[in-house]
């Protein structure tokens, strides 16, 4: 008896989460417009709007980086990254950015807010909205294509030509694992004014190339060992 109160107390609480999130998502704005404000953010910062397919080489990187759940049910995705994000939230007074694509998308399409836990669930809501609206591949576009790069590149064109004179499309894993690396600190991992650190993020990058199984041992290797035409 005691145990069957306990699971419909337990059956009540996670209704009444779902029945509340459901209730604040409705609350939070549209997301239909998400598009447009992509190609606004785009011809702001100099970028020709396009619909390119996202470099593959590129997307497996950011992915195994800044999301490897990425590709998962939604529910999934969101409950990994609230928790970092919420872990996040509760260690620093600083913003701890967006612990998901989805979210880091919703943040660089409809800004950040004021801070603090009400800012990351406004930032968890909408990457959720985002993430039932549009498919992977068009996330994965928007996001790869507002997203700042460092040295003043705004998007995936603009940084692939920037640091390397290529195309996304023609960009190598080590190439890929170095543009990577710069989203989550673009000044700090600047390849051009810290080197060193620059190396150590992509080595990063590349370790989890391998993690989720996108690249062998010994082709992370090989693609570390390999030269970096960067631009000066």
């Amino acid at each position: 008896m005691v145990l069957r109160r306990a699971v419909l107390v337990l059956l009540a609480i996670v209704l009444a989460g779902l029945v509340a999130g459901a209730v604040y998502l409705i609350s939070l704005r549209s997301v239909s417009d998400a598009q447009a404000r992509t190609r606004r953010i785009m011809v702001a910062n100099r970028e020709t709007p396009g619909i390119l397919p996202a470099p593959h080489r590129l997307v497996a990187s950011v992915i195994a980086v800044e999301d490897e759940h990425f590709y998962d049910n939604v529910v999934i995705n969101v409950l990994t990254g609230a928790g970092r994000a919420a872990l996040a939230t509760l260690q620093t007074s600083q913003d701890p950015g967006g612990s998901t694509i989805d979210q880091q998308l919703a943040k660089q399409l409809y800004g950040h807010g004021h801070g603090g836990l009400g800012s990351t669930l406004r930032e968890i809501g909408l990457g959720v909205k985002l993430a039932l609206r549009y498919s992977k591949q068009q996330i994965l576009q928007m996001y790869l294509n507002v997203v700042y790069y460092g040295n003043g590149y705004w998007g995936v064109t603009q940084a692939a030509e920037g640091y390397f004179h290529t195309r996304p499309a023609q960009l190598t894993w080590p190439e890929a694992a170095m543009l990577a690396g710069l989203l989550q600190a673009p000044s700090a991992y600047d390849p051009l004014q810290h080197y060193a650190l620059a190396r150590q993020r992509q080595r990063h990058v590349l370790t989890q190339l391998v993690v989720n199984h996108y690249l062998t041992r010994a082709q992370a290797n090989a693609a570390l060992r390999s030269p970096l035409p960067l631009a000066h």
